[in-house]
């Protein structure tokens, strides 16, 4: 295809050069191919760089692009399909899940989760790190919390941290008697800590799966899981627990 300058549309134009774009992806580029650069590709198209990188950032959101530290922008293969089960009753770390835990240690964690749990502001609670890898690659990072509360027989081990102390306080908090959970799917950009376990960007596009897990009178943990939204595609289903399977759609979570 050749150098297209885009006319006056009643869309704004970056959205205008993202289907322009998409096009051009399917038609010259394969999966894990590296584009041009920002300079070049504002030069083909005509039009400013601010608005190519909007064009870009859409495009990334749909799970078309990926931004790779030092690759650069290449054309995503499809999305990993991630279906969420409707199992009520499985608490994290049982027969079944695939999170690995990663890290334990008893820290204050931010003050919305402090409200959620019920827990006061400056109380520590068992938090839980734990990734999720689909065929070799990071598509999942959790951080799970759990008050002292509900793992009130929890003995000292050896291990202050690391995954041995995070396996030791899932056995404890499966003791309890699990009512039910709540989940809540909306769209992030990732923070620093999370962007590095996953392989991104500060700021890339994420999903969030937040999860309460209810025992009793109260939220006896709460989950927040990353997932990664550019590889990342969420299907609901009645399986029960969590699956990773490779999808063949292209469609936007």
């Amino acid at each position: 295809m050749g150098t297209t300058q885009l006319e006056t549309v009643p869309e704004p134009k970056y959205w205008h050069l993202k289907t322009v774009l998409s096009e051009a992806l399917d038609s010259e580029f394969s999966v894990g191919e590296i584009l041009p650069n920002e300079r070049e590709l504002a030069a083909r198209f005509g039009v400013a760089r601010a608005t190519l990188r909007q064009a870009l950032e859409q495009l990334e959101l749909e799970g078309r692009l990926q931004r790779r530290r030092g690759v650069g922008t290449t054309v995503a293969p499809p999305r990993v399909g991630v279906a969420v089960g409707t199992e009520q009753h499985a608490w994290p770390g049982a027969a079944g899940d695939a999170w690995q835990p990663v890290d334990c240690a008893l820290d204050v964690p931010p003050a919305s989760v402090a409200d959620a749990l019920g827990t006061g502001r400056d109380e520590p609670v068992h938090t839980v790190r734990r990734s999720r890898v689909s065929h070799g690659q990071p598509v999942a990072a959790e951080l799970l919390y759990i008050p002292a509360s509900s793992v009130p027989e929890l003995s000292a081990i050896d291990a202050p941290s690391g995954p041995a102390r995070a396996r030791a306080v899932l056995r404890e908090l499966q003791r309890l008697e699990l009512d039910g959970q709540e989940r809540a799917v909306e769209l992030g950009s990732a923070r620093a800590d999370d962007a590095k376990e996953l392989d991104r960007l500060p700021g890339a596009p994420v999903l969030v799966v937040t999860t309460r897990f209810t025992a009793g009178s109260g939220i006896a943990a709460l989950s927040v899981a990353t997932y990664r939204a550019d590889t990342c595609r969420l299907t609901f289903g009645d399986s029960g627990g969590v699956e990773i399977h490779h999808g063949p759609e292209r469609q936007a979570s």
